[in-house]
């Protein structure tokens, strides 16, 4: 199919949409993007339009919402698809990092290759254009096996998903600065599309290592994403610490902090303070709520009584940027997902009680920018690629309900839906090894 020289009666969300946009109490007014050489030439109010293009040129989408490519802010793609072959795995975190661990030391390059491929080609299909994975690093020394997969698989993948790696390194190995500069180096090496990172949990908790990852990243230049405070306990301090390091040594890359799940369990007052504290610092929040869902306050037997979510609407009143992701998808840490970031958001909707999901929370799902350093300014489709995602099925009021069935459009033109004849999954002996 050729790309449309327009799209009309399209429904954008309003975080979107400048603040003069015409509408009233049903909405913001449908939009016509006009489209050239793949990319979006303007946006308009229906009301607007002047040049009538011929019905052959126009695809008029009857008032669907439709999004910018999605944003997979949070994955672990050297983990994904495990499941089948792992079985029943004890409840909890600390449980489901044994079961990886004992799975990981099978891996091989081939067996990750292919299980990332797939998840990525998931990510594909369902409109992502950036896809951020972390990639567990216990080694000291040397990178591991599945660091160097993701990176060629990034190569292979540029133009389709901008694929960014995390190294996800347990905390005591940055105890020592000379360490922490040494991991941070080779994190450097691998390019622009690599992030340093850290596992900061009680379990393992060290200030002064925490402040070597900072140290060790403004030397490198690398900007930091962790894993923090992913339990509920109360007298967690990753996220606090955090805030405080980064104003301290004044660290100018961007700071991702994924989970923070103990916000929750903490008294208004002591969480309420750290998002205070945040809110001036260029961190980012990223909530994970299908993993933290089926992962926090788990037990056998037992219906759990916390949803293990942070924060989200109070972050969000204090402007502080926060993004949904999928975590994790069909491992020991969560046995469902799909890496479709719309799935997350959808469980989000219903754990944290968000309303407006299609006109105030969709950014979360978007805003690549709330990743890495750049200057912040508002958010626009003009000049952008036509990377769209159509919601074919939905409405803006029940969305993200109906959200399955999607068009996916890059540089304008719809991709081709997968043939219900082939098989979206690889044989298991392929698969799973």
């Amino acid at each position: 199919m050729k790309a449309p020289g327009s799209i009309v009666n399209a429904r954008l969300p309003r975080w979107l949409l400048p603040s003069a946009w015409p509408g009233a109490a049903g909405g913001p007014a449908l939009a016509e993007l006009t489209l050239a050489d793949g990319r979006i030439s303007s946006v308009a109010p229906m009301a607007d339009r002047t040049e009538v293009l011929p019905d052959s040129m126009c695809w008029n989408v009857r008032g669907a919402p439709v999004l910018p490519g999605l944003v997979d802010a949070h994955t672990h793609l050297d983990k994904t698809l495990t499941l089948p072959r792992i079985g029943q795995v004890q409840p909890g975190l600390l449980a489901a990092i044994d079961a990886m661990m004992a799975d990981r030391a099978g891996w091989t390059e081939d067996d990750v290759h292919a299980r990332a491929s797939h998840a990525l080609d998931w990510a594909y299909q369902a409109g992502c254009v950036h896809l951020r994975s972390h990639v567990d690093w216990w080694e000291a020394d040397g990178s591991p096996l599945a660091w160097e997969v993701l990176a060629g698989l990034a190569a292979q993948w540029r133009g389709r998903i901008h694929l960014e790696q995390v190294s996800l390194i347990k905390l005591p190995l940055f105890r020592e600065l000379a360490q922490a500069r040494r991991l941070a180096a080779r994190v450097a090496a691998t390019g622009a599309h690599a992030v340093l990172g850290a596992f900061v949990h009680s379990s393992n908790w060290d200030a002064e290592a925490l402040r070597h990852v900072f140290i060790a990243a403004a030397e490198a230049g690398l900007d930091v994403d962790l894993h923090v405070d992913e339990e509920l306990n109360p007298d967690a301090r990753g996220l606090a610490t955090t805030a405080a390091i980064v104003r301290e040594i004044g660290f100018g890359g961007r700071v991702v902090c994924g989970h923070t799940c103990a916000l929750a369990a903490q008294a208004d007052n002591e969480a309420l303070a750290t998002l205070d504290a945040i809110a001036p610092l260029p961190i980012t929040l990223i909530t994970l709520p299908i993993t933290n869902l089926l992962l926090q306050d788990a037990a056998t037997g037992r219906t759990p009584r916390l949803r293990g979510l942070t924060l989200v609407k109070e972050a969000r009143a204090r402007g502080i940027p926060v993004l949904v992701a999928s975590d994790n998808v069909q491992d020991p840490f969560c046995r469902v997902g799909s890496y479709d970031p719309v799935e997350a958001l959808a469980a989000g909707v219903l754990a944290a009680q968000l309303g407006a999901p299609f006109d105030d929370w969709s950014d979360s799902l978007c805003r690549r920018d709330w990743l890495r350093r750049t200057p912040d300014s508002a958010p626009t489709l003009v000049g952008a690629a036509a990377d769209l995602v159509i919601f074919s099925d939905a409405d803006a009021w029940g969305w993200p309900s109906r959200a399955s069935r999607r068009v996916v459009l890059r540089g304008g033109v719809p991709l081709a839906p997968p043939s219900p004849l082939s098989p979206s999954f690889p044989p298991p002996e392929r698969l799973h090894p």
